[in-house]
């Protein structure tokens, strides 16, 4: 999924000091743009300190939180893999009005951590805190970027990511394990997870928009990095 680096933007155009796995392309070139990205995902996947981008597959997570619609849910250290599994569907950037959108498709991306939940989760009350495993089947992504310039530490002009958004489909499905469910009363957390994967698609609009979020906020802050370390006129050819 690090082609997203890419897709979120990088027009990263040009093999310099900084990154060069970077394949130069035009800005318009879209065929080009989609094969470098492809070609710099090995690189960019394991992480690179020097440019500060951490390891996205795994990719680590601290703490997600969310408190909306009568659920409370914290996600603590939770670890997420199957990014390297993504592909870039299409890629969209306009330099002249620093846009950029990517649209990708995940077969599998897998979490695991810790939970703790309680309020209401659909229809059914629900209560606990524990270890906990969600795998997602097939999941479609688009992110779309806003850029400004800015001028860096080295005294050039560098891309800095002003805003972005996203939105998100799972296509095929997805399978929940919430372990000490109820403290560990078997009688009611069985009916739950029952009930929460034979309704994956409603579950996930519940449980997945903050775990999106905090996936994407990752790779977007890695993004920006890479831009902070690699001037913008470095990032493209005219």
């Amino acid at each position: 999924m690090f082609r997203i680096l890419y897709l979120l933007g990088l027009g990263l155009s040009v093999q310099c000091a900084s990154a060069p796995f970077i394949k130069p392309c035009k800005p318009g070139d879209s065929a080009c743009i989609l094969a470098s990205a492809r070609a710099a995902a090995p690189f960019l996947l394991p992480g690179i300190p020097d440019l500060g981008i951490k390891s996205l597959d795994p990719m680590h997570l601290n703490v997600i939180k969310s408190d909306q619609g009568g659920l409370k849910m914290v996600f603590k250290d939770t670890d997420l893999t199957g990014l390297k599994t993504c592909t870039i569907d299409n890629v969209k950037m306009d330099i002249a009005k620093m846009k950029q959108s990517v649209l990708l498709k995940c077969s599998k991306l897998a979490l695991k951590g810790n939970y703790k939940l309680s309020g209401q989760l659909l229809i059914l009350p629900v209560q606990g805190d524990g270890p906990y495993t969600i795998d997602i089947r097939d999941i479609v992504i688009k992110v779309s970027t806003d850029l400004n310039t800015v001028t860096g530490s080295d005294g050039q002009q560098h891309w800095h990511i002003s805003k972005w958004k996203h939105s998100y489909n799972v296509l095929t499905g997805a399978h929940f394990s919430f372990q000490n469910l109820f403290n560990g009363n078997t009688a009611l957390a069985t009916p739950v997870e029952e009930f929460a994967n034979s309704n994956w698609k409603d579950v996930m609009q519940e449980i997945a928009p903050p775990i999106v979020h905090a996936v994407l906020e990752e790779i977007v802050a890695a993004v920006d990095n890479l831009y902070a370390a690699v001037p913008a006129d470095q990032l493209y050819t005219p």
